[in-house]
């Protein structure tokens, strides 16, 4: 296998997972929320999240589940 096309496999996979995973300010913008209110969902366990390190990432299905269970 030629490395230009490993190279490009390795990127398709790694663009997969992070369009899956949001960071806070993500989060923000796609529910067109502020830092608090975005604080305030991750640590009462509204939306779910996970930490690596000091920062919080949250999975779009999570995002997505929320939005299902709070429209109107």
């Amino acid at each position: 296998m030629a490395v230009k096309t490993l190279i490009h496999k390795i990127k398709v996979k790694e663009r997969r997972f992070t369009e899956d995973v949001l960071t806070v300010k993500e989060l923000m913008d796609m529910l067109a929320i502020g830092k608090n209110k975005a604080y305030q969902l991750l640590h009462d366990g509204t939306i779910e999240s996970f930490r690596i390190g000091n920062n919080y990432k949250v999975l779009r299905q999570s995002v997505q589940e929320y939005i299902y269970k709070h429209k109107k």
